[in-house]
């Protein structure tokens, strides 16, 4: 009995396996695969690079202090709008022994300067006066004068040749000019003694209006107050870095000085970052650039490149170059400085043209592009097309394919 059950069991096992594998093997040879098509469709080709980067004003200024001393008063903060001459903050005078005799200092050895240069303006003026720096010009000048006049009566005369006489006229032409000359050199002279002088004078009321800064505070001859820090252009605060009660030095040859504020025109904003060495050969002045700017959404600017850096830099294992370009105010909306943005460069552009996407753009062994034309129910035929502008989805068709015709969807894989 067991033996009966066994062998029933094993026949319908068998007779199962047959008919499932039939059923598999007849649906994947009885199978087709069905190709979607599309057809061309015209639309706006923009080629573009991208550059990653931040909003920057094109001129930012640093306020800083001309003496050495404790912030006393602050009249500005962050987000002010200044003009020039504005105070910006008061300063208490804190004068150093070293300070005051480096002044004084000074301001003897400019005396002595000065009195040396008026000297020497003197002598010159008594050789500009008796014209000792040009009587030996005028000495030729006239001997040539007497000479022209002597050798035209001996040709006149017919005594002598023309060509000799034309030595003589030549003469006489380049002893006129060099007297010319000479004139010129005169004055020129004389003149730069004066600006010396002048000069000289100058070095000598900065000394003395520094000395009176250091004791006093304020230059008697041009009414200045050193200690009050005033904004040398028109702009914005952005920032203010000191607080009252801060020590400040003061800019000289050997030191910058302590900043007191951050001024720049917002006015006039660049935008400043950087672009892979892949796109920057296809970069020229004059492109446009559309901004987007990650804090302010749904927002587009318009900028104009203007530099790209000659040299590049290596950031995360790449070489990318520097570029600048000029934001185009938009009335309504405040960018801020440090705003970090991405640029679109537009480097070719075609409107309304007549287009496939580019994923349906097949290429023959020698790299021949072509598509895929429907000619019936699942039927196709290969043609070859000419292209142009690309997106990167989307590719110009400039030729072998009409808005009427189906083309095939190539699937991945294929």
């Amino acid at each position: 009995m067991k033996k009966i059950l066994l062998g029933v069991f094993l026949t319908l096992f068998v007779i199962l396996s047959f008919w499932l594998f039939n059923y598999f093997y007849s649906n994947s040879t009885t199978s087709e695969v069905v190709y979607e098509t599309t057809k061309p469709f015209r639309t706006d080709i923009v080629k573009k690079a991208v550059a990653t980067g931040s909003i920057k004003p094109r001129k930012e200024v640093l306020i800083k202090s001309q003496v050495s001393g404790i912030i006393d008063e602050l009249f500005v903060e962050p987000g002010n709008t200044v003009k020039k001459g504005d105070p910006i903050a008061r300063i208490k005078l804190v004068p150093s022994p070293t300070a005051l005799n480096s002044a004084k200092s000074n301001v003897d050895l400019a005396k002595l300067r000065y009195e040396d240069a008026k000297r020497q303006l003197e002598q010159q003026k008594k050789i500009f006066d008796n014209k000792y720096d040009k009587e030996q010009a005028r000495v030729r000048y006239e001997t040539a004068v007497r000479e022209e006049a002597r050798y035209r009566k001996l040709f006149n005369d017919g005594v002598i040749p023309e060509q000799e006489y034309e030595k003589y006229q030549r003469e006489l032409t380049i002893a006129q000019n060099d007297l010319n000359t000479a004139d010129l050199a005169s004055v020129s002279n004389l003149n730069e003694f004066q600006a010396a002088v002048d000069i000289r004078h100058q070095e000598l009321d900065a000394g003395i209006s520094n000395l009176q800064l250091l004791q006093k505070g304020v230059a008697n001859k041009s009414g200045q107050v050193s200690n009050v820090v005033k904004a040398t252009v028109d702009g914005m605060v952005l920032d203010v870095p000191v607080e009252v009660g801060t020590s400040v030095i003061e800019r000289n040859n050997f030191n910058e000085g302590t900043t007191i504020a951050e001024i720049a025109d917002m006015q006039k904003l660049i935008f400043e970052g950087l672009v892979d060495e892949s796109d920057v050969g296809k970069l020229r002045e004059g492109l446009t650039l559309e901004l987007t700017v990650g804090a302010l959404e749904n927002e587009k600017f318009e900028a104009i490149l203007e530099y790209i850096a000659p040299k590049g830099i290596t950031e995360s294992g790449s070489v990318k170059f520097k570029i600048k370009a000029a934001v185009k105010p938009k009335g309504g909306t405040f960018l801020r400085a440090g705003y970090s943005a991405n640029g679109d460069i537009i480097l070719a552009q075609k409107e309304q043209v007549l287009a496939i996407q580019e994923r349906d753009l097949q290429f023959t062994k020698d790299e021949q592009p072509y598509v895929e034309i429907s000619t019936g129910n699942q039927q196709f035929e290969q043609r070859m097309v000419k292209v142009g502008l690309s997106d990167g989805i989307n590719i110009e068709v400039l030729d072998g394919l009409s808005e009427s015709e189906a083309i095939k969807v190539v699937q991945k894989g294929e």
